[in-house]
């Protein structure tokens, strides 16, 4: 309202060069007799942004008694009256296109009556799109759109047929078709799958993109639009996405320094940056701007995105916003923050082997602060200050702009370091944040080494970190100490108890060796006694059902046997000649000598008994009246 800015890119670039103070930005803006803005408060004259048009004429007196520390300038010249704003649309049906010029102050309504005349179609059958603050009805009135200059729109007829032309039959099909986007969110590495039809627009892509990712329009930077994607107000279907699915990158485009004339330059490049030249409010619905607003453009317009949601569940998700967030406001050159809970963040820096263990550094950020931002872009951000933290310290951030948050986050301090600790950080003002509290781990407890409050600069606060590295590295030294020593105790007595164990495992395996050999010894002696047994049974058996020896009187014929064992003892027997030769193997066998195992020769001649016929009787073989044999084992 002061300085005719209308650019929100460049307010808010003005304002980041002057460190967010409001009237200095103003003054730097409007030529120094015009910006030099007087007020009176309890007699002294103040300086500030006046509401309305700059003069360098002086102001009117006001009683010190006014309500506001601030009054309005009134020039000494006639103010002269706003000139309608005129506005151009190129509005594109099937294959033709129609421009049209009309004032601010038309409606919808409006246009659709011109298009009626040019197109010959009926406005009640026409559906006007392409609007980049949604659908909106035929009375709306254009200014309250705020719309830029230029302006794309293409008309639907639904309710009338299609012409007859294979071109326009295509087209109708790929309106109608559905087209998958796969959106990366480059920062977090996350992906959407998004369905739009093909009648859908590009703006409405990257605004419902803004809706999942909190990356307004004109701060998304893309890849991956077709060549042919010229216009954020093309249909999907005419933009030459590939079908039915198309990959997008999107991420946060960075600050930089800007003039007018570089940000229309930068927006000619629909690929990679929405368009937003001078005219174009393409995100005025985002910051609640209306005409009839003065200053309120500014104090919603500078409203940021929280850094961490309220009542989050989880942690690490927290911390993902949180990051993302802190990237987009002071760039990528940040620490390293631990994406986690605060339990998983002491895990990760205290309980590893000594050697690598590191600090802990808890930034806690207040968006309420005037300190924050010096803080974070001047000295957080400072590349000695990443690499430092980077390498000797495990880095967990939160925010205690919200309530909710901020007793959250004591709940956690006093579990983890005490009530003492998080009392001195209840009491803690909000100009004093943000904080960063350097903690290090002992054996029973979590130590806080130093509280550093955002009054600070980069040498002191690399030297306050270094002094804390020094006793911890002192400290650490110890740790490593006794953990070597520790181990080498712990080694020796795994090789004691590893010798031990082979050793039992020897005689273990000693001590089975001889019970299995006794085993084996006492199943072989059982066998033997077994077998023993059964020949005994079968000797006794066969003794028993030998005939009777006939006596040497007897006047039946008699045959006498003598018969030499393998020992060279010698038994003799007298048998009767009628007797069968079976008689004679079972009297042998009687005596321990089964003829399976043993064979029976006679001398003259040599010959094998055992292989004659055993029903024959002695006398048939011609073992009568005497004859002497021979025992011999068979092979």
């Amino acid at each position: 309202a002061c300085t005719g800015i209308e650019n929100i890119d460049e307010a808010i670039t003005l304002l980041e060069q002057n460190n967010w103070d409001l009237v200095a930005a103003i003054n730097g803006v409007i030529p120094q007799e015009n910006g030099i803005l007087q007020s009176e408060y309890g007699g002294e004259t103040l300086h500030g942004p006046a509401y309305g048009p700059t003069s360098h004429s002086t102001a009117a007196s006001s009683t010190p008694s006014s309500s506001s520390a601030f009054r309005h300038v009134v020039p000494s010249r006639q103010i002269v009256e706003r000139q309608p704003r005129m506005l151009d649309f190129r509005v594109e049906y099937r294959d033709r296109n129609v421009d049209v010029v009309l004032e601010d102050s038309s409606t919808v309504g409006d246009i659709k009556h011109i298009l009626e005349n040019e197109l010959q179609i009926p406005a009640s059958k026409m559906l006007l799109k392409g609007w980049k603050t949604g659908d909106v009805d035929d009375s709306t009135v254009l200014k309250t759109l705020h719309l830029p200059k230029n302006n794309s729109l293409y008309v639907l007829t639904p309710d009338l047929p299609p012409p007859s032309s294979s071109h326009s039959g295509a087209l109708q099909e790929s309106l109608n078709q559905n087209f998958m986007l796969i959106v990366t969110h480059r920062e977090v590495q996350r992906e959407y799958n998004l369905n739009f039809s093909g009648s859908s627009t590009i703006q409405e892509v990257k605004r419902n993109v803004y809706d999942l990712t909190s990356i307004p329009v004109r701060h998304q930077l893309w890849e991956g639009w077709p060549p042919s994607a010229t216009d954020d107000s093309m249909m999907l279907a005419v933009s030459g996405l590939t079908f039915p699915c198309h990959r997008l990158t999107v991420g946060r485009r960075s600050s930089p320094v800007q003039t007018r004339e570089q940000s229309e330059e930068q927006c000619t490049d629909v690929h990679m940056v929405s368009d937003s030249d001078g005219d174009d409010f393409e995100d005025a619905t985002e910051f609640g701007v209306d005409d009839g607003e003065m200053f309120g453009v500014a104090s919603s317009a500078l409203r940021k995105s929280p850094m961490m949601p309220e009542n989050a569940e989880n942690e690490g998700d927290a911390l993902l916003q949180f990051t993302a967030e802190f990237s987009s406001r002071y760039g990528d050159c940040h620490p390293v923050y631990f994406i986690g809970s605060l339990e998983a963040a002491f895990q990760e820096a205290f309980y590893g082997k000594a050697r690598d263990r590191k600090l802990l550094a808890i930034y806690l950020h207040h968006d309420e602060s005037v300190l924050t931002n010096v803080f974070c872009s001047q000295m957080l951000c400072a590349e000695s200050i990443v690499s430092y933290l980077s390498q000797n310290f495990i880095t967990w951030a939160w925010d205690m702009t919200k309530e909710a948050n901020r007793a959250r986050f004591l709940t956690m301090c006093t579990r983890h370091f005490g009530s003492v600790v998080a009392q001195t950080i209840r009491t803690q003002k909000t100009d004093q944040f943000p904080l960063f509290l350097i903690i290090m781990g002992k054996r029973s407890s979590n130590e806080v080494l130093n509280v550093i409050q955002g009054n600070t600069t980069v040498d002191e606060l690399m030297m306050r970190l270094m002094a804390a590295m020094e006793i911890f590295s002192a400290q650490q030294q110890e740790d490593i100490k006794d953990e070597d020593e520790r181990e080498a105790r712990e080694n020796v007595k795994r090789e004691q108890d590893e010798a031990y164990r082979i050793s039992l495992e020897a005689d273990r395996a000693k001590r089975e060796a001889q019970e299995r050999e006794m085993a084996e010894q006492f199943r072989l002696e059982q066998i033997r006694k077994e077998q023993e047994e059964e020949r005994e049974a079968i000797r006794l058996s066969l003794e028993q059902s030998l005939p009777p020896e006939p006596k040497e009187e007897s006047t039946e014929s008699v045959s006498k046997l003598r018969i030499r064992t393998p020992s060279g003892e010698f038994f003799e027997r007298r048998f009767l000649a009628s007797s069968k030769l079976q008689v004679v193997f079972d009297f042998v066998a009687s005596k321990g000598y089964p003829w399976e195992e043993y064979k029976l020769l006679g001398t003259f001649p040599r010959r094998d008994v055992t292989q004659l016929d055993p029903n024959k009787s002695l006398l048939e073989v011609k073992l009568y009246p005497q004859e002497t044999l021979f025992l011999e084992a068979k092979e």
